[in-house]
């Protein structure tokens, strides 16, 4: 679990920090992440099951479990981006930001003016943060982050532009559909040698534009790889998928069963 750093000083200091990835809409299993030791939790509200009212209390309880707390809007929805803020998020994913006025737009719904437009009511959010108004209000620009996913070919073309997006503070890689972008549909590829070149350049750039880069990593190697390229911020370990592999495995455990036939059931 974390400690009570703020999740921004942590990824500005070069620390980097692992979130596990939620798209089950049960408060229990994001705070069994936390619990668990992530320091962050990622809720997906674009591919996953969550609303705003299930991420809220989502929020409430990686708090409660010590972690930092981030999620991924749908598409295009910045207005949820500062509802999910003022809930407590410490950080928001926006997919497909493919321009500079994506980027713009997303950016300034997240940052408190003269950088954004946020409107003020952030009280859960400083109450989770263990902050008075005052000093929710002083800190609140530099300590929530928005993080612009890349992962088009059109966010490629204009990765120079979404970069300079000053209310910006970070780029966050799609490798699934990066690849499909880099094959023009043909293959799903995240882990091949060539999305993997790709995010690199995208975080080399970032890094030269003064921004944080995350990434989605689908095992452990390709966390080791994202670090070594200077990503901070990677997700490894989604809640679907451990619940798969976990009951693939347990039933395959008693699979002698199976060969057992039948018979008749004791007592009857």
């Amino acid at each position: 679990m974390s400690d009570n750093a703020f999740l921004a000083d942590k990824l500005r200091s070069g620390k980097a920090v692992i979130t596990g990835w939620s798209q089950l809409s049960a408060p229990m299993v994001p705070e069994l992440f936390a619990r668990s030791g992530y320091e962050a939790v990622t809720l997906d509200l674009q591919h996953g099951m969550y609303d705003f009212a299930s991420a809220c209390e989502a929020m409430a309880a990686i708090a409660l479990a010590g972690a930092h707390r981030i999620a991924r809007i749908p598409v295009g929805d910045n207005a949820l981006a500062g509802r999910l803020i003022d809930m407590g998020a410490d950080c928001i994913i926006a997919p497909m930001i493919n321009s500079l006025r994506d980027a713009e737009t997303f950016a300034r719904a997240v940052k408190y003016p003269p950088i954004g437009d946020r409107s003020w009511s952030p009280f859960r959010a400083a109450m989770l943060s263990g902050q008075t108004r005052d000093q929710y209000l002083e800190n609140a620009n530099a300590q929530t982050l928005a993080f612009a996913m890349i992962e088009t070919q059109d966010a490629i073309d204009a990765l120079d532009e979404i970069l300079s997006v000053d209310s910006l503070d970070g780029v966050f890689v799609g490798p699934s559909d990066l690849s499909l972008a880099l094959s023009k549909g043909a293959s799903l590829d995240p882990n091949g040698s060539h999305t993997g070149e790709v995010a690199g350049e995208i975080a080399e750039k970032a890094l030269a534009a003064g921004k944080l880069a995350g990434i989605f990593c689908l095992n452990a190697d390709k966390v080791e790889e994202a670090y070594n390229q200077g990503f901070r911020l990677m997700s490894h370990g989604v809640d679907t998928l451990f619940l798969d592999h976990s009951a693939r495995a347990a039933l395959k455990e008693v699979a002698w069963l199976a060969e057992q036939g039948t018979g008749p059931a004791a007592g009857y």
